[in-house]
């Protein structure tokens, strides 16, 4: 297996990041959105970008566990998931993608080189 090939298939999680794996959990995500704010990372396992993306956000992160919930979505793996995020929250699918919500709504969407924690903590900070 090539370094590339590695990096592509890490699916190493840094940080207090949850698994988002059943349709389900997008209505505990919508409450909980009305608490403080949710983060949906959208990630293709396949996706050189998406790779960077998360390798992005994993190093650069430094948020406190109370700040906001974050949500992982392999995509590839749950692409019902995927096209429901598309279809509840209104935003264009996109991947990789970060999507913050706040009272059940997506209030901030970025993707591929536009995903970063600082553009993030601008939104939250919004």
């Amino acid at each position: 297996m090539s370094y590339l090939d590695h990096f592509l298939q890490s699916e190493a999680l840094y940080g207090p990041w949850k698994v988002l794996q059943r349709e389900e959990q997008l209505e505990e995500l919508i409450a909980l959105s009305h608490q403080k704010p949710v983060v949906i990372f959208k990630h293709s396992t396949r996706c050189g970008i998406s790779a960077h993306a998360k390798y992005r956000l994993e190093n650069e992160w430094g948020f406190q566990p109370e700040e906001l919930e974050f949500y992982y979505l392999d995509l590839i793996a749950h692409r019902p998931i995927s096209n429901r995020i598309t279809q509840d929250f209104q935003v264009v699918h996109q991947s990789p993608q970060l999507i913050l919500l706040r009272h059940g709504k997506a209030v901030f969407d970025a993707s591929h080189h536009l995903i970063s924690v600082a553009l993030l903590r601008q939104a939250l900070e919004a």
